[in-house]
């Protein structure tokens, strides 16, 4: 049975909201087309989340062709699983017979590639849409919120594993856990056309563009909800309303799963639980379906004991860190949900009563099956260890990302060692709404310096620099500007000593930065 809605006409889209499904000067139609699919073409296909949809394609047997800016890690892969990809934007590298093309909000309207797809008539959707028809047969379980969005999917593909199933997955970073960011199957290189035996399927849901709209899902889970993303949706209201409007698109008999310790979250269900949503919380709220009773971190993983509706249930976790905890049962819970587990049965007769331990059996075995996880790329990624201080690469961009990370280090430096934190800033709309909020989440750090910021898809604002950041900085919180990446190193290397731990946030490029600091710290030893 699909649970995934059948293609949306523009009309079917809430107008209360801004998604890009709508067509426009890019995108040509809201969702995935009717009729077969045999080929796409996808413009900026190295990018985490669109080499995802070409890997997905790929496996289920279509011809997929691509191009982008530049070569990149997820490129590779593709190739040798059969992409046609060039390096550049051209429209020649369309194929003659392509069905779809496929973007993301990152590809302009002025592409060569969407002006030829245009004249020559052929549709044009956006990556949402095309990863909704991909999986249009499967049960979808869909991972939403502001943060955690990754890490949570992540955790829900391999705990379905854990419990039996082969479920498909579409994520945007790679995962070593799961052999790649996107597949059908877990079987690595899973012959083309080769369907699972599963129908389930764990994918994230991005809010950032209102794409998730594409989606109907049979679960759903929101991590948290909170403002961010406004340059596109504009003001908080908008953003709320295009969540409201997610869960209106859960499948028949679908949950919702929220975390109850935020605020957001816990009002998006209080709102869909007065509809026909069945609705399951989580998180160490009195009163929580999913509820944490303890929580042990150690620098080698976390140990959490969980109430929950089939009873208590052990985690034992490689990752660390309270958020990575709620990411967890945030993934346990929607789990639970899509196979039908998130409730016992009520009536307690024998019949019940074995039912309940049945769901209890699996509910462990999900649990299980999250426990190996060790990390998306680029969320609190260990890239190194030089002159006894380890360099983290973590893509937290958002205040209370940058937060959760920070504390997280916590937990793990030693008990004279300082966390200190180089943080690239990424777009300046977002740094110039929330300046304050990153000044004070920078000063829970022992000494933070701030990069340029990186634009990304905006246009540069002379007017907002890392001391639009800097210059808010709380009493008695160590946050410095700098001009140039090159200056990041040496500033590290004057100041860090053994037993501390270096922190690299943002969603831009600062990764990229990392290698010169391990050299700089080495040397300066």
């Amino acid at each position: 049975m699909s649970t995934t809605a059948s293609p949306a006409e523009p009309d079917d889209l809430p107008q209360e909201v801004r998604t890009i499904l709508r067509p426009g000067a890019v995108v040509t139609q809201a969702a995935w087309p009717d009729g077969p699919v045999r080929s796409i073409h996808v413009i900026r296909i190295g990018g985490a989340g669109m080499s995802a949809v070409a890997r997905l394609a790929l496996e289920a047997g279509l011809q997929v062709s691509g191009s982008d800016s530049q070569d990149g890690q997820f490129i590779g892969p593709l190739r040798e699983a059969g992409a046609q990809i060039g390096i550049g934007f051209d429209e020649t590298l369309l194929p003659p017979d392509v069905d779809v093309v496929v973007v993301s909000t990152a590809v302009r309207a002025d592409n060569v590639e969407v002006l030829a797809a245009h004249r020559r008539g052929i549709p044009v959707v956006h990556r949402a849409a095309a990863l909704a028809g991909l999986l249009q047969d499967r049960t979808v379980l869909a991972i939403a919120g502001t943060h955690g969005k990754t890490s949570t999917t992540a955790m829900a593909a391999l705990a379905l594993r854990g419990a039996g199933e082969d479920p498909a997955w579409a994520l945007g970073a790679a995962v070593p856990d799961l052999g790649r960011n996107a597949g059908l199957s877990a079987a690595a290189g899973n012959p083309v056309g080769t369907p699972s035996s599963s129908r389930a399927a764990a994918v994230e849901a991005d809010e950032s563009d209102g794409s998730f709209l594409a989606f109907a899902p049979t679960a759903l889970v929101v991590t948290n909800l909170e403002a961010d993303h406004l340059d596109f949706h504009g003001d908080e209201p908008t953003l709320v309303a295009a969540f409201d409007a997610l869960t209106r698109r859960l499948g028949p008999d679908g949950t919702l799963v929220v975390c109850a310790d935020d605020p957001g979250a816990a009002a998006l269900g209080e709102r869909a639980g007065g509809g026909a949503a069945r609705v399951q919380t989580y998180g160490r709220s009195a009163g929580a379906d999913w509820r944490l009773l303890e929580e042990d971190t150690a620098p080698e993983g976390t140990h959490a004991r969980l109430a929950s509706p089939v009873g208590e249930i052990e985690l034992d976790l490689h990752v660390t860190g309270h958020h990575n905890v709620l990411n967890a049962m945030g993934a346990l819970a929607g789990a639970a949900a899509l196979l039908g587990l998130a409730a016992p049965e009520q009536d307690h007769d024998a019949a019940g009563e074995e039912h309940d331990v049945e769901a209890a059996g699996t509910v462990r075995e999900l649990a299980a099956g999250i426990g190996p996880f060790t990390g998306a790329s680029r969320r609190f990624d260990l890239r190194g260890v030089a002159g006894g201080v380890p360099v983290f690469d973590d893509y937290a961009h958002h205040p209370r990302e940058v937060e959760a990370t920070i504390d997280a280090a916590r937990g793990i430096v030693g008990p004279e060692g300082r966390v200190l934190v180089v943080f690239q800033p990424h777009l300046f709309s977002r740094t110039r709404n929330f300046a304050p909020e990153f000044a004070h989440a920078l000063g829970r750090a022992d000494e933070s310096w701030v990069m340029p910021i990186y634009a990304a898809r905006e246009d540069p604002d002379p007017t907002v620099t890392a001391s639009t950041v800097t210059e808010r900085a709380e009493a008695g919180a160590l946050l410095h500007p700098l001009e140039d990446r090159s200056e990041v190193g040496p500033a590290l290397a004057s100041v860090a000593r053994d037993g501390d731990v270096v922190l690299m946030l943002g969603a831009g490029d600062i990764n990229e930065v990392t290698p010169d600091v391990l050299v700089a710290l080495e040397e300066d030893r």
